[in-house]
């Protein structure tokens, strides 16, 4: 047999039905999307085309970063999880780290309307 990684995840229970292995696989793959797309908002907020104060856009960058982050943990530690839930027969877990996205995403949006309207404004 050989050794899968992470070992600690794959050395316990049993192989479940392919289908939710790859379903679970796709939701990874799909976090690690939404992290990607975080990092290029964040680089594409300091073009010269995006018209706000140069805090704003500090501001802006280092949240869509810190999300970015966000997303690439809970994308591991959620499919991590879900495939030892799966192998052991135990209950899927519950989703919290779609909850910080949205905490941190709204407040990325809040605090980018006060920055155009504080360039509106002048």
């Amino acid at each position: 047999m050989t050794q899968r990684f992470p070992s600690d995840v794959y050395d316990e229970g049993q192989d479940p039905d392919p289908r939710f292995s790859l379903a679970n696989e796709r939701t990874f793959l799909a976090w690690t999307r939404t992290a990607l797309a975080l990092l290029a908002g964040a680089v594409a907020i300091h073009t010269p085309a995006v018209d706000l104060d140069l805090w704003v856009k500090v501001v802006a960058s280092l949240v869509l970063l810190l999300a970015a982050g966000v997303a690439v943990a809970e994308s591991w530690r959620r499919w991590r999880a879900t495939e030892r839930a799966l192998r052991l027969g135990h209950p899927l877990p519950g989703f919290g780290g779609a909850a910080v996205l949205v905490v941190l995403l709204g407040s990325l949006i809040v605090g980018v309307a006060v920055g155009v309207i504080v360039v509106a404004v002048r």
